[in-house]
């Protein structure tokens, strides 16, 4: 079990002990009422900062959730990686348009009270980078006014990054502002999207001058923004600013863009590794326990981590919900996540090559010579994934039904749309008792997805073979054989080799919440014209638009009322880190061809009401349009291009600029 979650503990601790200043939790409730008395001592500005953490993180339950202090899953939901929630964002019997249909991310009007939105997280950092050097925050040590000031920079760039991901350019504040209606000073427009990218970029380098790169007393201190997680987040954010989206030059590889980018990520990896980085996975084995074999301790991988506590007073601690999640019925979970087809059958095999339907891949037996991190991202039937207080517990995902038309049956209360369920990032000796309470951490950022970065930037560039330097990187710690560039091949051109890059951001970053906003900033859906996007037929990446998640069943192929397999047959347990792992994999393919059929789902899994449907993502919806309700407050903001503004008129806001 995790001590302590040092950034909401913190704060819980100084409320109920430090009796210097009662009203602190009152205080924080409005913007008027605290002010730099906050920094009169290191345990007042510790709960300052450690006030914002809980602002920014407190909803963070889920990897695959998105977007600063809201954390929602309409975007993950939104891609191949997810089946049957047919959201706004893909539906194709909703077309998305007007202001009152825009993103409410950004939020509306300031209010007197504490509203946690983007612009009053942006205005806590604001008011301690402002004032911690004022007044009495004078007497703190320099040391701490440093890291204090490094983490609220840090904080700035990590919100003004999903602001302009999701509006392009937004209004840049870099000072404290009282809420006000006649101000005209703090009537501040939309500044282009590249200078809000430079904007990130200058408090990023803020926070690296500021931040160690790492704390000297992790004990207490991990989980904390350093100068690593700076560096680092230096190579995301400029990796995106370069992805056509908000790069139109993006197809010339002299773009300075992908070299900036390169340059951040090469120096990012320097640093990181002399700091101890990027050591922490040598094998699969060590790829699939990465988040929880150091419990609330450094751990080279993770560059970016939510800390969890798995303590079920939920006052005391922040717990992680993706246990209970992704476990299934007879795990005690809320049924799992079931896996679509396209995913089983996207990964790579065992000798890291394409698996090609009819030619090296019989999508049956989709189990069987595989990618090692398939074994770690899927549970199957036969599937060893233990909980605690059993260590050796399988997995069983299959149906029977007493004749054709008889409602199924499914072993253990399973009733899953897939022969398979994610399990990626389970921790194996979780309490079934109390999943919901889980205290695996969250990797945010993985030193894994540093290294792609760097790939995708050496493959814009047409460098290829750096690009095939890093993905090999990537693939050669999880064992697959270097053999033919650990079966990657040659890519032929830039374009080969970027398609190249974002196929192993698909498998190696499964399920951890980026593959959206890779399919946003590359405009995967589908190419459109008027948006001036062709990068579908550049990469030779079919389009997702028109396409459906879909699912099927493992069905017993004898009508029975009763379930017909043995405890016998299924005397399988599949561990892809044991010795008989070939021998039961052969076993479960056998105990198929005797007993099973691959069956239809009883309807589509993307559907409207009863009717399939298929994906539509529509152009407008890469870039979202400002909400009526903020364009009604600040009538000066211009509309975003592609979105109608407040009175209906098409918007004119270019977020390529």
């Amino acid at each position: 079990m995790k001590k302590k979650v040092a950034y909401f503990l913190f704060f819980v601790v100084v409320a109920a002990t430090a009796g210097c200043n009662k009203k602190f939790l009152e205080d924080m409730q409005s913007y008027d009422k605290f002010d730099e008395s906050m920094f009169a001592s290191e345990v007042l500005t510790g709960s300052y900062i450690d006030r914002m953490y809980h602002f920014y993180f407190a909803s963070y339950r889920n990897p695959t959730q998105t977007l600063v202090g809201t954390y929602e899953s309409n975007r993950t939901n939104s891609t191949d990686e997810m089946g049957g929630n047919m959201t706004n964002f893909i539906h194709p019997n909703r077309q998305l348009l007007q202001a009152s249909q825009g993103d409410t991310y950004f939020g509306d009007a300031l209010r007197s009270a504490v509203d946690n939105k983007p612009y009053t997280r942006i205005r806590f950092a604001n008011f301690l980078i402002e004032k911690i050097d004022e007044g009495v925050g004078q007497a703190l040590p320099e040391e701490f006014r440093k890291t204090s000031k490094g983490q609220m920079y840090f904080f700035r760039a990590l919100q003004y990054y999903d602001l302009v991901r999701v509006y392009g350019g937004v209004p840049i504040v870099l000072d404290v502002n009282n809420a006000s209606a006649d101000d005209e000073s703090i009537k501040i427009p939309r500044a282009k999207t590249s200078e809000v990218f430079d904007q990130i970029i200058k408090d990023l380098d803020s926070a690296v001058a500021l931040l160690p790169m790492r704390w000297s007393n992790e004990s207490v201190n991990y989980g904390r923004f350093n100068g690593a997680a700076a560096m680092a987040m230096k190579s995301r954010v400029l990796l995106t600013a370069a992805s056509p989206l908000f790069n139109p030059n993006w197809d010339n590889p002299g773009d300075q863009r992908w070299q900036k980018a390169l340059d951040a990520g090469l120096a990012a990896e320097t640093a990181l590794k002399a700091a101890g980085y990027g050591n922490a996975i040598n094998s699969a084995k060590d790829w699939a326990e990465v988040t929880f074999k150091n419990d609330n301790a450094f751990n080279g991988e993770g560059i970016f981590v939510i800390l969890n506590s798995n303590t079920v007073t939920s006052s005391t601690g922040l717990s992680n919900g993706w246990e209970n999640t992704i476990r299934p019925k007879d795990h005690n979970g809320s049924g799992g996540i079931s896996a679509p087809k396209g995913m089983l059958d996207m990964f790579p095999l065992a000798d890291g090559s394409r698996p090609v339907i009819g030619t090296n891949y019989n999508d049956t037996f989709f189990f069987e010579n595989r990618d090692p991190r398939f074994y770690r991202t899927f549970a199957f039937s036969g599937a060893k994934w233990g909980v605690k207080g059993n260590t050796n517990k399988t997995t069983w995902l299959y149906r029977w039904r007493e004749n054709a038309t008889k409602a199924a049956s499914y072993y253990g209360n399973n009733n899953t749309n897939s022969p398979a369920v994610v399990r990626k990032m389970s921790n194996p000796a979780a309490d079934s008792t109390n999943f919901p309470f889980s205290g695996t951490d969250i990797f945010d950022y993985r030193y894994g997805e540093l290294l792609l970065n760097i790939a995708e930037c050496y493959a814009a560039k047409g460098d290829i073979g750096n690009c095939l330097t890093y993905l090999g990187k990537i693939r050669s710690r999880v064992g697959i054989s270097s053999a033919n560039n650990y079966g990657i091949g040659t890519p032929a051109d830039k374009y080969a080799a970027l398609e190249a890059c974002l196929y192993e951001r698909r498998v190696e970053l499964a399920y951890e919440g980026k593959r959206f906003w890779d399919l946003q900033r590359w405009m995967l859906y589908a190419d459109e014209a008027s948006i001036g996007d062709n990068t579908n037929q550049k990469l030779g990446i079919p389009d997702l638009n028109g396409t459906s998640r879909q699912g099927y069943y493992w069905q017993l192929n004898t009508f029975s009322k009763n379930d017909l397999l043995s405890p016998a047959d299924r005397n399988i347990a599949i561990d892809p880190d044991a010795s008989s792992f070939a021998t039961e994999i052969a076993k479960l393919k056998a105990l198929y061809q005797s007993k099973f059929v691959m069956t239809p789902l009883d309807q589509a899994w993307d559907r409207d009401g009863s009717t399939p449907v298929t994906i539509l993502f529509r152009p407008n919806y890469y870039v979202s349009g400002l909400h009526s309700s903020l364009l009604s407050n600040n009538p000066w903001m211009v509309q975003t291009i592609g979105w109608q503004d407040y009175n209906g008129a098409m918007g004119t806001f270019d977020y390529k600029q």
